[in-house]
């Protein structure tokens, strides 16, 4: 250290860092001016354009997510219409059917052009066309399918019995039974096809990738329109959806002539619609009627007390059970019945033969009694077998001849008693000699 040139090295190095840092410092002050002296153009410049920089800022923060739930806020629905702004708003909103405008031919596509331009240039007030994606909810379709499918599968069961009892009973014809059986093979070819639909259904409803669009327009109104009139919110109101009602008729008129139909949408569908818009995560797996079931609007729920509830099931238990044992009995009744129909018709003949002799006996005075035995005669002959009558005709014959002969020797006794009368009767004639 004390050589004179080591510590003339030293100092320069020490010169020179010191140097470096001056410089260094000094472009970083010239760099903090050259800023500001930009900010101060930029501020002069928003001054002569009258919009300073603290309005600039608060439009900056105005797009944050409450501006959002903001700009979507409604006070309530009702008759058809959201109330917004607490009564100085009120929208209306037409639901729209979209068409295929890629598979049209040209003079199709020239037709919905030119209604779509008359629909813009007859528009004489403000709209919003809103367009909302919702993912395909498939589960209020599978219920449908399968309150139908059991539907299907009792009439099956029903048709199944009334087959084996035809069956069973021996009195159905060949005709009878194959078109029993050709309704039976029908409504099982349909319960097996209704399967089949629900089954592909609940596979299609596992891709979360099949998207719907919904195209609407939405119609405002504002009450300030009217003035400083005295009117009361209630005929503010019925203003409100008069002007607004004429207004979407006349929208969907409009839209008719480029081949899109559109209606008005009800309160509960404008329910769905906020519901969707608020909910998108949720609603693809709730659906607002699900929601309004399970209570969802509700403060507090309570459970029923378990008694209530075991009578309940108590009670279901037993009209179950008594519509069982009705099913039962109206079959036993249905069945004693049946078998009663086919005795009659068993003996139909025996009836028809007891009835004509006890109306032939009943009225034995006017048609006289050799007529009435005769008649009954003749119709115990007819329900006889054939055997039977061969049988009895050779001894018919033997009980006539033994009559006849009978009335023969009667007869012939008769005729000798009136020749010995006539004999003893006569006197012996003399001859003279």
């Amino acid at each position: 250290m004390n050589n004179p040139e080591q510590l003339t090295e030293i100092l320069m190095i020490v010169l020179i860092i010191m140097v470096c840092i001056l410089m260094l410092l000094a472009v970083i002050y010239l760099v903090m001016r050259a800023k500001q002296k930009k900010s101060h153009k930029e501020e002069k410049i928003q001054s002569e354009n009258g919009t300073p920089q603290s309005d600039a800022r608060k439009i900056a923060k105005e797009f944050t997510k409450d501006s959002i739930f903001k700009f979507m806020e409604f006070d309530k629905i009702e008759d058809n219409m959201i109330v917004q702004k607490n009564g100085n708003k009120y929208l209306m909103v037409v639901e729209c059917q979209g068409i295929n405008y890629d598979l049209m031919s040209e003079a199709e596509k020239i037709s919905v052009e030119e209604g779509f331009l008359q629909f813009l240039n007859t528009l004489r007030h403000q709209i919003q066309i809103y367009v909302q994606t919702r993912t395909v909810n498939l589960n209020d379709s599978i219920e449908k399918y399968q309150k139908k499918l059991q539907e299907i599968e009792t009439e099956l069961e029903r048709k199944k019995n009334k087959y084996m009892q035809m069956l069973q009973s021996g009195t159905a014809s060949k005709e009878e039974l194959e078109r029993e059986f050709y309704e039976v093979t029908k409504q099982t070819n349909l319960y097996e096809y209704g399967k089949d639909i629900i089954m592909n259904t609940q596979t299609m409803s596992l891709n979360k990738n099949i998207l719907n669009k919904k195209y609407y327009i939405i119609i405002p109104y504002y009450p300030q329109d009217l003035g400083n009139s005295a009117f009361d919110k209630e005929e503010i109101k019925n203003l409100a959806f008069s002007e607004l009602y004429t207004k979407a008729q006349s929208i969907i008129r409009t839209l008719s002539g480029c081949e899109v139909s559109g209606r008005i949408m009800q309160s509960e569908e404008l329910l769905d619609l906020l519901y969707v818009a608020y909910n998108r995560d949720e609603s693809e797996v709730f659906s607002v009627d699900k929601a309004i079931r399970a209570g969802y609007d509700e403060l507090y729920t309570t459970a029923p007390d378990v008694l209530d509830r075991k009578m309940k099931e108590l009670d279901e238990k037993v009209e179950k059970e008594a519509l069982a044992l009705i099913n039962e009995k109206v079959l036993q009744v249905r069945n004693k019945k049946q078998q009663q129909i086919e005795a009659k018709q068993a003996r139909f003949g025996e009836l028809i033969r007891q009835r004509a002799e006890m109306i032939l006996e009943q009225n034995a005075a006017y048609l006289g009694k050799e007529t009435t035995e005769e008649a009954i005669e003749l119709i115990e002959e007819e329900s006889k077998p054939q055997e039977e009558i061969q049988e009895e005709k050779p001894k018919r014959r033997t009980r006539k001849k033994q009559v006849k002969e009978t009335e023969e020797e009667g007869g012939n006794a008769n005729v000798g008693q009136e020749s010995k009368k006539t004999t003893r009767g006569r006197k012996p004639k003399v001859t003279e000699q």
